[in-house]
């Protein structure tokens, strides 16, 4: 069935804020819906393209702001949909002056030289070894051959240290031909016990080892400290040939300090694709790591976990401190991530699109998660230790290979969930390799969960959910949901608690659960693209439960807010 969307433009944007230094970058996106033109005019303060007073933007979007802090600091950037010139979307942008000096790197120059922009260094190590807090690092196009170390910290009072590449040029951190160490991971970029560090801008790529006991990665955070950006690089091509017991990294965080933390981590901005991680991740924090944002990446086509918040592995000396906690994951787009031909996961459709693997206090929103084995699973690989206090909210997930959100321990060997909340989520026609795993799937050991307000689309198998263990006499509090599929109502598939249900009303006379909850259509406005906004004539509108702000969120998928109209829509859309 196919569905003609309506002729309403909407625009997004993100960030809808920024601080730049002068002479800094900002990448922005723009999202344009309801039209085949997604299409944009990037303005700075109404002016097309900008000017040199206010800051210039690309046509992709990447604002660069002046050299010279203007007056007022603060200028606005637009994104003009160019299929309707009345629709647009803006961020505010607040200039800065930089605080510390500006040093530059260029392949022509020389490691003798003052760093300036007419005598530059050679090496980004260099560079490294050389500033102070509050420096900027500018380093001009071409490809640097080098895995570097950062060094040094930069400061609360100075600033931080700034490594980027020089406005409009791109950067190139190559691993080409580079040996990885075995005695520890490697990273194209290194920082180790060091705080405030930004860095900004840079393609790192090509970094490989057919050694399992060597472990690259495009950039590699561990220790203690705080502050550190990774923001708006590119990352591909980290590689382990040696997937059946070998590791690879794009961009890793490991807390191995206790009681000191990786405290204030942001990675935001980045796209990361082309890597072979063997039983590793594309992005993660690990161990002790604390006030974490991972938000605006583009993660796809990798063959293990796109995002990872790992707990209980022994990366920190104190079991106390060992897991990653009190973090954000939010607006990122995940897709194509499997580890079907990954032998490292024993060539199994079991790559998360978002996992959290023991982390606790964590808020996934407003991401999406299509064409994965998994697309969101809260769950511990340890046993005696759960995953908790987890809200996963106002996501679109679709097309996964095994399921769309799974909780609980995946045998009776390992830990499980606790205390987590799944609300105002699209799952649709996920489960495509027909595995038999459903729309959302609860395995062992899952305690105090919430599922609410979610719309769940399922196949033409009609499972939509899969409680195939008995381990726990109540794993989740499931109401107010809308189901549906092309199978009835009465021939719809539910698993609780080991028992299977043939048909919606069998399994709520059975159980109790979802007494509040519809078997209708949601209305999508497409089933094709899909576009999973839903019609205002939805059985969803105004359907759910509003739990407050703090678990629902005040935005949903669009960034609109989360409640309109007399109550809170169902699904990741408000309509």
């Amino acid at each position: 069935m196919t569905i003609t969307a309506p002729t309403a433009v909407s625009v997004t944007i993100s960030p809808t804020s920024a601080t730049v230094g002068a002479g800094g970058t900002q990448q922005f996106t723009a999202t344009v819906t309801n039209t085949n033109n997604t299409a944009v005019t990037w303005q700075v303060n109404g002016v097309p393209g900008g000017n040199a007073t206010a800051g210039t933007i690309s046509s992709a979007g990447l604002y660069t702001a002046p050299a010279v802090v203007p007056s007022p600091a603060t200028v606005t950037v637009t994104a003009v949909s160019q299929a309707d010139a009345t629709k647009s979307a803006s961020a505010q942008v607040t200039i800065t002056a930089v605080i510390g000096v500006a040093f530059y790197v260029s392949t022509t120059g020389s490691d003798s030289n003052p760093g300036t922009v007419i005598s530059p260094w050679r090496t980004i190590q260099h560079a490294s070894n050389s500033v102070q807090p509050g420096d900027t690092v500018y380093v001009r196009g071409g490809a640097y051959n080098e895995s570097v170390n950062i060094s040094v910290s930069g400061s609360a009072a100075a600033g931080p240290i700034t490594f980027q590449s020089f406005p409009g040029e791109q950067a190139i951190i190559d691993g080409t031909g580079l040996v990885p160490s075995t005695s520890s991971t490697q990273g194209l970029i290194n920082i180790t016990n060091q705080s405030y560090i930004s860095i900004q801008g840079f393609e790192i790529r090509n970094f490989q080892t057919s050694s399992a006991s060597a472990v690259p990665a495009g950039i590699w955070v561990s220790g203690a400290g705080s502050n550190i950006q990774i923001l708006n690089n590119l990352i591909h091509n980290i590689v382990t040939t040696s997937e059946t017991n070998g590791n690879a990294f794009g961009i890793a965080v490991y807390g191995t300090a206790a009681p000191a933390s990786l405290d204030g981590v942001t990675i935001s901005g980045n796209q990361v694709y082309g890597l072979k991680t063997g039983q590793s991740e594309s992005v993660n924090v690990d161990g002790n790591v604390s006030n974490f944002s991972i938000t605006n990446n583009v993660i796809h086509d990798n063959d293990n976990i796109g995002i990872d918040i790992i707990g209980f592995e022994g990366v920190s000396p104190d079991p106390a401190y060992d897991y990653a906690r009190n973090g954000t994951v939010t607006g990122n787009t995940i897709y194509n991530i499997s580890a079907i031909n990954n032998p490292g996961e024993s060539n199994q459709y079991d790559a998360n699109g978002i996992y959290v693997d023991g982390g606790s206090q964590v808020v996934i929103e407003r991401n999406l998660i299509h064409d994965v084995d998994i697309g969101i699973e809260m769950a511990s690989e340890h046993q005696g230790h759960v995953t908790s206090f987890v809200i996963a909210r106002n996501n679109l997930v679709y097309a996964a290979n095994t399921t769309g959100i799974s909780i609980g321990g995946y045998d009776g060997t390992v830990g499980g969930t606790d205390h987590c909340t799944i609300v105002n989520n699209t799952l649709f026609q996920n489960d495509t390799k027909n595995t038999g795993s459903g729309e959302f799937q609860i395995q062992y050991y899952a305690t105090n969960n919430v599922f609410k307000n979610n719309i769940v689309y399922a196949s033409s198998q009609g499972l939509f959910i899969n409680n195939w263990t008995s381990s726990e006499p109540d794993p989740a509090d499931v109401d107010y949901n809308l189901y549906y599929s092309s199978l009835s109502s009465s021939t719809a598939n539910f698993l609780w608690n080991a028992t299977p249900y043939a048909g919606f009303p069998s399994y709520q006379s059975a159980t109790g659960k979802d007494s509040h909850s519809q078997y209708m259509d949601p209305q999508f406005l497409s089933l094709i693209t899909p576009a999973l906004q839903i019609r205002p004539t939805s059985p969803a509108v105004n359907a759910g439960i509003d739990l407050g702000s703090t678990v629902v969120g005040t935005l949903d998928f669009a960034g609109n807010p989360r409640v309109l109209g007399s109550n809170i829509d169902i699904g990741a859309y408000e309509q």
